[in-house]
C-alpha cells in the first residue's frame, strides 16, 4: 500500500457535521499527537467539509462503480490512506449518521485497513457509539485495534473559540493515544509498511 521510503497516511476522520462540534479540536490535537508520535503521514478528513448526501448510488458500493461526483471524490480520499482514526460522538447511545452515510458509502476503500476509534461523550465517553461501531468496520472488512481513546466531559477540556479551539488533553487521554498509535503502527508493521519513528 505504501511506496518505498513514504510513511503510511493516517487518516483522521472527523465524525461529527455540528456547528461548534467538539470533535474537531479533539481532531487537531489527535493529528498533532501523531505527527509527534513520528511513524505516519497524518491528514485530516472532516465530514462537514466532504458535504456527503445521504447515500445513493444506484449500485453496491463493493462495484465501485460510482455515478456522482462527491462518491468519486470521496472514494479517491479514502483509497489512498493506509489507516484511520475516527473521532466520533456519542449521539442517543449510537454514533453519528453522518459517520454511517460516510461509511456505506465505500467498500473496498475501507477493507484491509486498521482504525482506531477516538470517543467522546459524557460521562459514558462516547464508550457505547464505540461499541455500536465495531461490527459496522468488521462488516466491512477493517482492522479495529484493541486500544480505543474514550475521552469523557470531553467539552469541558476545550478552550478558545472558532477556529482557535483548542482541546487540553489528559494524561490517560494521552495514554490511550499512544496505544491506539502503536497498535496500528504495530498492524501496518506487520505488513511491511513499519514508519521509522517512535515516540
Amino acid at each position: 500500500m505504501t511506496e518505498a521510503g513514504r510513511l503510511p497516511l493516517l487518516q483522521i476522520i472527523v465524525a461529527s457535521t455540528r456547528p461548534g462540534r467538539v470533535g474537531e479540536p479533539i481532531a487537531r490535537w489527535f493529528a498533532g499527537y501523531a505527527r509527534e508520535h513520528g511513524a505516519f503521514d497524518v491528514e485530516i478528513v472532516d465530514l462537514a467539509d466532504v458535504d456527503l448526501p445521504m447515500f445513493a448510488e444506484p449500485e453496491h458500493p463493493r462495484f465501485g462503480r460510482y455515478t456522482l461526483d462527491s462518491t468519486k471524490a470521496f472514494s479517491a480520499t479514502i483509497a489512498r490512506a493506509d489507516a484511520f482514526v475516527i473521532v466520533h460522538p456519542e449521539y442517543n447511545h449510537s454514533y453519528s449518521a453522518a459517520l454511517k452515510n460516510a461509511l456505506d458509502h465505500l467498500n473496498q476503500e475501507w477493507a484491509g485497513k486498521p482504525v482506531a476509534l477516538v470517543g467522546y461523550g459524557g460521562v459514558a465517553a462516547g464508550a457505547r457509539a464505540t461499541e455500536a461501531l465495531w461490527p459496522v468496520l468488521v462488516a466491512l472488512r477493517m482492522v479495529p485495534v484493541a486500544a480505543s481513546v474514550p475521552i469523557p466531559f470531553a467539552g469541558q477540556r476545550v478552550t478558545g473559540e472558532g477556529a482557535e479551539r483548542v482541546f487540553d488533553a489528559a494524561p490517560e487521554t494521552e495514554t490511550g493515544a499512544k496505544a491506539a498509535l502503536d497498535g496500528i503502527r504495530e498492524w501496518l508493521g506487520d505488513l511491511g509498511l513499519r514508519g521509522t519513528g517512535a515516540r
